[in-house]
């Protein structure tokens, strides 16, 4: 059997909860990112440094786990069909690794890491992150002229170990990820994200 945590106070908005920070002055010239934790399953989405939405996420099982690094949003599709079963139906699908068929999309949350390679968001913030993301501007069929918005994936997920949120029980804090850590992930690629995003204002 597995474990429920309720917070004794839950008077807050979810920012509040989740372990996202709510400001990331490093990201101030960043106008949109979002990142994707693999060890707390949740993910964020900044503007300018401003955390403006989050949420829990799942994402690929052992077998198949999520690519990390920086990756940006390509093409969308409000419906699309699975490359790993045809019978599975990806609700506000948002690619980000065209050749491996990776994205974010709305499926069943079981609360672990369980997907194909895919983020797998609740339909409420699948929606929000569609609308709020760029697509990808294509030159043709083979080259990009501009590249979507920049997602980074990080962290590892402790497989065949106790669940990393079971340490909230003696810690509530285990779980929070200080602004350190994203000032960390982010520097090695902050170069080309800031270049990429000045590509698109300058089109």
């Amino acid at each position: 059997m597995d474990s429920v945590i309720i917070p004794t106070d839950r008077s807050g908005d979810i920012a509040f909860y989740l372990p996202f920070p709510v400001e990331v002055p490093y990201l101030v010239d960043v106008d949109k990112i979002l990142f994707f934790s693999y060890p707390t399953q949740t993910f964020a989405a900044y503007e300018n440094g401003i955390l403006i939405y989050t949420g829990p996420t799942n994402m690929g099982r052992k077998k198949d786990q999520t690519p990390t690094g920086l990756f940006f949003t390509n093409w969308k599709a409000e419906e699309t069909i699975s490359t790993f079963d045809d019978e599975w139906k990806l609700l506000w699908n948002f690619n980000i690794e065209n050749k491996k068929g990776v994205g974010f999309h709305q499926y069943d949350l079981p609360g672990y890491p369980a997907s194909h390679s895919c983020l797998r968001l609740l339909e409420k913030d699948a929606k929000y992150l569609y609308k709020w993301a760029d697509q990808w501007v294509l030159v043709d069929d083979e080259n990009v002229k501009f590249k979507g918005t920049p997602v980074i994936v990080f962290g590892s997920y402790p497989f065949g170990k106790p669940k990393p949120w079971l340490q909230l029980v003696e810690n509530p804090k285990a779980l929070t990820i200080a602004e350190s850590e994203i000032e960390k992930v982010t520097e090695p690629y902050l170069e080309t994200i800031l270049k990429e995003q000045e590509k698109r204002k300058k089109s």
